[in-house]
Parts: structure tokens; C-alpha cells; sequence
């Protein structure tokens, strides 16, 4: 693992092409969730205040998903389906990036921690 530990600016998107955005990244350390839409979307947590996420384009073919509480807004893209990045339940301020969209393969640079969304009442209490 080669994580990060400086400022970094990304850019990423949905599999189309139609979503992109920027993220800057403070702390490279990301969550893997086992919650039921976590699991079925593959979804890689990368938590930033909104204030280092800027869409760059795309706003007008995004949709979203809300389930259970209605916290949390799962926006995707409509022409592809891509979950690029959403607003979360655990963070309602913050925006939640899928860092398996972003350009580059970055995994390697960061600290990837299990969380049990499965237990979410019990393990928010973690983060």
C-alpha cells in the first residue's frame, strides 16, 4: 500500500461520461460497507465535506434513490446507472465519492477499513 498523505486533487465520473466531478482528497482512507446496497453497487466510501466536491458536469442526468430513513440521496447517472457519489446517511453534509469511479486506479493509495453496514446502528457510533 502506497497511501497517501498529502492533498490531492481527483477527478472521476460515471461510466458514460455524462457525470464528471472533482474531489479533493485530505485524508486518503476509504470504507467498505456489507450493507445490502453497498454490497449489490460495489460502492468504495470516500468521505469528504462538501466544500472538496465539485461537479463538474452531468446535473441534469442525474436521478436518485432514497430507501428506509430517506437520509441518504443515492444519486446515479440515468443513461448508465453508475453510483458515482451520493450524500450519506452517516454524514448528511458531507458527499460520499465511489472511489472505483475515479480516473485513475488509486486504490493502492488508500487505507481501506471494513464497516459493518449491516449493524449500521451499532457501528455508526465507530466513525
Amino acid at each position: 500500500m502506497n497511501q497517501v498523505r498529502e492533498s490531492k486533487t481527483y477527478e472521476g465520473g460515471c461510466h458514460c461520461g455524462a457525470v464528471r466531478f472533482q474531489v479533493i482528497v485530505d485524508k486518503h482512507e476509504a470504507m467498505n460497507c456489507n450493507c445490502s446496497i453497498c454490497r449489490k453497487k460495489g460502492f468504495l466510501h470516500l468521505i469528504v465535506p462538501r466544500e472538496k466536491f465539485t461537479l463538474l458536469q452531468g446535473k441534469e442526468v442525474l436521478t436518485t434513490y432514497t430507501f428506509n430513513t430517506q437520509i441518504a440521496k443515492h444519486t446515479f447517472c440515468r443513461i448508465c446507472g453508475i453510483h458515482s457519489f451520493y450524500r450519506p446517511r452517516s454524514h448528511p453534509n458531507s458527499i460520499d465519492v465511489n472511489i472505483h469511479c475515479l480516473d485513475e486506479d488509486i486504490l493502492s493509495r488508500f487505507k481501506v477499513k471494513f464497516f459493518d453496514g449491516v449493524n449500521w446502528e451499532e457501528s455508526i457510533k465507530k466513525i
